[in-house]
């Protein structure tokens, strides 16, 4: 929906509004929209309509979670908003069950998103929320939004007032420090992955091509760079501090680490404990599909068939120093090997960042709440078991948060297939009923031992039996 923001939206306070229309909130949207009973809830988006990674929708590159993690249907089979509805609605879903495709290609899930988004009531698109406040004497949230036209132009402000408050604003490029001065200079060949298909056509006519980044994009981007260049000339390095380009953990049982038994888990260890264990976690979230690692080799090994060795060098474990431009048209990167302890330079002609994402900062968003939010040791917000904020105790309402909560929640917080659970939580929460009833259990793996308080002994009980005795 785009346009003016209906009326009754402002006179009204809602029981929800979102800020943000990525996977998340569409997930939200979408289960909300089936609520016995109704609840007023309406979602803010500053984009014109929905995208999902449009720089990396690249020819046949599939999602990393089955179809099953679609916005609802993990919460609710029954769900007029499952992926299996919207192949139904196109009349495709025939050729879908002969396809036999558990994992679909991205693409395919962003029209699917596209499909739910254009149908789902509440949806704003062209509004940019610029602040989130309490209202002590309405005991509301107000929001404040802009409405923008296509170019980012405001042309109207608004407020809308609402109990709850749920944050989607989604992640955002990151770019290392020593390559951020070339990738936000003007006329520098130097992207991020997440704009890859836009810079395509100038990657593949440049001479020599650096890839950086041992992620899922670094590989997807490699693949689709090495089979358009031609053999023998494919000019292309593909650089990562990792220690190996390794294989996602994606074993059944290693999997149950993107399941509600083990986010509860995660949740309630120490802070301290927390904090140590997601880096140590990186394969389980960025290592990269076996299936890519095997097309990546098969492409390789294809092109040493009449002879030689195709042009392209893969190195992990290299950090990137500095890097600097040579002349007008190059980059130079200074590279450093992280065991071996060398260093080199490595000139090339266009650089592809595939160093990830980082959480979208919302502190200037969220300015107005900081005399009541609560903070942890390192300074991050507090989030409780059921994604709210933790907020001073006057706060009646609660602000809740879709994927900015990997500190206290654990790797599943970016996964698709815990959306609709997540989503779920949060409309139980809201509405202080059960519309989403979920599972008690859905894992194999007991995370941590069972605690049971000791049982009381008295004191003339407590006897030291000897171990050996002296005869």
């Amino acid at each position: 929906m785009t346009g003016s923001t209906p009326q009754q939206d402002l006179d009204q306070p809602h029981d929800l509004v979102g800020v943000g229309i990525g996977p998340f909130n569409l997930s939200l949207a979408a289960l909300a929209h089936g609520v016995p009973g109704g609840l007023a809830a309406t979602f803010y988006e500053q984009k014109p309509a929905f995208q999902w990674h449009p720089g990396l929708l690249i020819e046949g590159a599939t999602l990393q979670v089955p179809f099953l993690a679609d916005l609802v249907t993990l919460a609710d089979p029954a769900n007029p908003w499952t992926f299996l509805n919207y192949l139904k609605s196109r009349e495709r879903l025939f050729p879908f069950y002969f396809a036999e495709k558990f994992h679909i290609q991205r693409a395919e899930y962003d029209a699917y998103c596209r499909w739910a988004s254009e149908r789902l009531p509440g949806l704003h698109f062209g509004h940019q929320v610029d602040s989130v406040r309490w209202n002590p004497e309405r005991r509301l949230f107000e929001v404040d939004f802009t409405q923008v036209d296509p170019d980012g132009g405001a042309e109207a402000l608004g407020r809308a007032y609402t109990r709850n408050v749920v944050l989607g604003v989604g992640t955002e490029p990151y770019v290392p420090e020593p390559l951020k001065p070339l990738a936000d200079a003007p006329g520098v060949p130097v992207f991020h992955s997440a704009d890859y298909l836009a810079h395509r056509e100038t990657l593949l006519a440049a001479g020599h091509v650096t890839v950086i980044g041992s992620g899922q994009s670094g590989a997807e981007v490699f693949l689709d760079l090495l089979r358009s260049r031609p053999a023998g000339a494919e000019r292309i390095h593909w650089l990562a501090r990792t220690e190996a380009f390794a294989p996602m953990e994606y074993s059944k049982l290693g999997l149950e680490h993107f399941t509600p038994d083990y986010t509860r888990y995660f949740h309630a260890l120490p802070e301290p404990v927390r904090g140590d264990l997601v880096p140590r976690q990186w394969q389980l979230h960025k290592g990269i599909d076996a299936d890519t690692i095997a097309a990546i080799h098969d492409e390789l090994y294809r092109r040493t068939l009449h002879g030689g060795w195709p042009d392209a060098v893969l190195t992990p474990g290299v950090r990137v120093r500095t890097a600097g431009r040579v002349a007008t048209t190059q980059v130079e990167l200074h590279l450093e090997h992280l065991q071996q302890g060398t260093r080199s330079r490595l000139t090339t002609d266009a650089v592809v960042l595939a160093t990830g994402y980082r959480e979208r900062p919302v502190d200037r968003m969220l300015a107005g709440l900081d005399p009541y939010l609560r903070h942890d040791s390192a300074g991050r917000a507090r989030v409780d078991e059921r994604y709210r904020l933790v907020l001073d105790p006057s706060v009646t309402g609660s602000v809740f948060v879709q994927n900015a909560e990997k500190h206290t929640h654990g790797v599943g917080a970016p996964d698709l297939g815990l959306a609709a659970w997540r989503s779920a939580t949060i409309l139980n929460a809201v509405s202080g009923k059960e519309p989403y009833p979920l599972p008690r259990r859905t894992a194999f793996t007991s995370f941590g031992l069972e605690t049971r308080e000791a049982p009381s002994i008295p004191a003339q009980d407590r006897k030291l039996t000897p171990l050996t005795q002296n005869v």
